[in-house]
């Protein structure tokens, strides 16, 4: 597979007291760049990142149990090991 680099001529423009850089939206969608993004100073100069969300919302977490298709089976088995008699005071 032939990777071709393309380089973009891009400005940078005042916004508010600082400046910034307008990327094309397609180049955006592209790479996933949603609400914020990872900026990286590296050797070869400055490297943009998609950042990674550590948190699944509700429905993304609901969706990724669904996926896993767990067996709970023995869910009702662990639910009488004789546990619940037992004094756990010390």
């Amino acid at each position: 597979m032939n990777k071709t680099l393309r380089s973009r001529d891009i400005k940078i423009v005042p916004i508010g007291n600082s400046m910034g850089v307008r990327l094309p939206k397609n180049l955006l969608q592209k790479y996933g760049f949603t609400h914020s993004l990872i900026l990286e100073e590296t050797a070869q100069g400055l490297l943009l990142r998609k950042k990674q969300d550590d948190k699944l919302s509700w429905d993304d977490t609901y969706i990724a149990m669904a996926n896993e298709s767990e067996d709970w089976n023995e869910y009702d088995q662990t639910l009488l090991d004789g546990l619940e008699d037992d004094d756990f005071d010390a």
